[in-house]
């Protein structure tokens, strides 16, 4: 079976693709090497096209023969969405679009698409899949629109697909130099360089951590399971609710690092508490959390010390400039 993944380069998308080459699938997949790193799967026996997603003659052309592809790529900043919003959702949008349509040119049998939590937005907790969405910021909004797209497309043409909405994926292999995401990444790389870590808000903003290896579990089903077909399932634990400063206090314990956090203005449009029920995925995925937050945190703090930390790259365009948007981006604080 042949395995197409988008974001091949990224978190998710490598760590997918070293989970699938040791059940012995053909893998391929692209990157426009933005968000990714080519480090991430140089050791990976994969087919590599760097490649953007919104080039749909050349995703076309990349996914021929393939059987099943998981769309992991995404420029997946939920906060930034707000200040740049038509880089967020020209990626998310149209990349999506392009990739389901390269899909459908190719005979591709199956469509798995990593969506977010971010579809939820501002409806009671814990979010469930029968919910109606209620996103709150441009990057909610593009998600929950390649979804409804590919539903049509699904009909039409009569693939199969299954939507994945995970959310907050910790681990090895995730970006750590990017200010604009990963708040225990980012934590991670500053206080191993002695730095203050920033909080946006007060800091009681409450969130669950995902490792990247349950996440993948639920994505192999999802992906290959017969009997799985057209869901949508949030996959992530619904353990461990925790505040972001209760993460920083996590992280400073493990790292001996004794200085306070600096807290700032908080970010437009962030959700105060956003959490997901995992009933579906254990009744369907069979999910389990195998991995505690704590041994989650040791496995990325591991990884980021046998890399190295690094300066953050503002890679990002800041497309409004205004009172509301986070000095941290506009002065390059991180």
């Amino acid at each position: 079976m042949k395995v197409f993944i988008t974001g091949i380069a990224g978190f998710l998308g490598s760590n997918l693709a070293d989970w699938c080459l040791k059940k012995n699938y053909q893998v391929s997949g692209c990157d426009n090497l933005v968000g990714g790193e080519k480090e991430n799967f140089k050791d990976l026996d994969v087919e590599f096209f760097n490649i953007d997603c919104e080039n749909l003659e050349e995703m076309t052309k990349a996914m021929k023969g393939v059987d099943v592809l998981c769309h992991a790529a995404s420029y997946a900043h939920e906060g930034l969405s707000s200040v740049s919003p038509t880089l967020i959702c020209r990626n998310n949008m149209m990349g999506s679009v392009s990739t389901f349509t390269a899909a459908i040119k190719n005979n591709v049998k199956r469509i798995v698409f990593c969506s977010s939590m971010a579809r939820y937005g501002a409806i009671p907790i814990p979010y469930k899949e029968e919910d109606v969405p209620n996103p709150v910021d441009p990057y909610g909004v593009t998600k929950l629109a390649a979804e409804n797209i590919l539903k049509i497309l699904s009909k039409t043409y009569g693939f199969e697909y299954n939507i994945a909405v995970p959310h907050n994926i910790i681990g090895p292999k995730q970006k750590y130099d990017d200010p604009f995401r990963n708040v225990a990444s980012i934590m991670v790389n500053l206080m191993l360089q002695k730095r203050k870590p920033i909080i946006y808000g007060d800091g009681k903003q409450k969130r669950c951590f995902s490792d990247i290896d349950d996440c993948i579990s639920c994505l192999d089903k999802l992906m290959f399971d017969d009997n799985i077909i057209n869901e949508i399932v949030n996959i992530g634990p619904d353990e461990e609710f925790i505040t972001i400063n209760q993460l920083f206090e996590i992280i400073s314990n493990k790292l001996k690092f004794n200085e306070t956090a600096i807290y700032k203005k908080e970010r437009p449009n962030e959700i105060y508490e956003a959490m997901c029920s995992s009933d579906k995925a254990r009744k369907l995925l069979n999910y389990k959390t195998n991995v505690s937050l704590s041994e989650s945190m040791d496995k990325m703090i591991n990884h980021i010390k046998s890399r190295g930390t690094k300066e953050f790259e503002y890679n990002y365009p800041i497309e409004i400039n205004s009172s509301i948007t986070p000095e941290t981006w506009t002065k390059k604080l991180f």
